[in-house]
């Protein structure tokens, strides 16, 4: 009889401790499900953040580089308005080629359009022979190319690449879009997202 109490005492001590464990473990599962879900409301919330932003920018992307080609002479390679760096106020990057090859860089208020910084650099010679390759292979210009764009979003970026001007757009609560103009016939297609 005794032996029949022991026995089932230690069986009850099992089934508890094995539920005790199961409870545990399961629970642990439950808050690392709940942490991936914060983190991607998290993300979520930091591109809504980004395309808030960009609608309230009061200077345009073909505003920026227009300012930035008044300030600067050459080719507009690139314009984005980047809020990426935490703690950094968001401003327009707009990079400029030179006739003379030197790189320019400006930041600009994307509230007033004024230039709050500029940078040199001469820049790797097969990077500057690509862009010159891809200018020449491009008809149109940056500010052409998000004036193309504007009607899907506010336009966030614009940049040459082999294939083109390609463009970026947001709009309050949607993901960013890539877009590509063809260089030929002007078409905005849908992008793809190399990076």
């Amino acid at each position: 009889m005794k032996r029949n109490i022991v026995i089932a005492t230690v069986a009850a001590a099992a089934l508890i401790a094995g539920g005790t464990a199961t409870a545990l473990a399961v629970t642990g599962e439950d808050d690392q499900d709940a942490q991936r879900q914060t983190d991607t409301r998290t993300t979520d919330t930091r591109t809504t953040d980004h395309a808030v932003r960009a609608a309230t920018a009061e200077v345009t992307a073909p505003e920026a580089i227009a300012t930035a080609l008044k300030h600067t002479a050459g080719t507009v390679v690139s314009a984005e308005l980047d809020d990426e760096d935490a703690g950094e106020p968001t401003v327009w990057e707009v990079e400029i080629l030179s006739s003379a090859g030197t790189w320019h860089h400006l930041d600009l208020d994307p509230g007033n359009g004024k230039i709050l910084d500029t940078r040199t650099e001469n820049a790797d010679e097969d990077d500057t022979a690509e862009a010159r390759a891809a200018l020449k292979n491009t008809p149109g210009t940056a500010a052409e190319a998000a004036e193309a764009t504007a009607a899907k979003g506010t336009v966030t970026s614009v940049d040459l690449d082999d294939k083109g001007w390609e463009t970026e757009t947001r709009s309050p609560g949607e993901p960013a879009r890539d877009w590509q103009v063809n260089p030929t016939t002007g078409k905005i297609t849908p992008g793809t997202d190399d990076d």
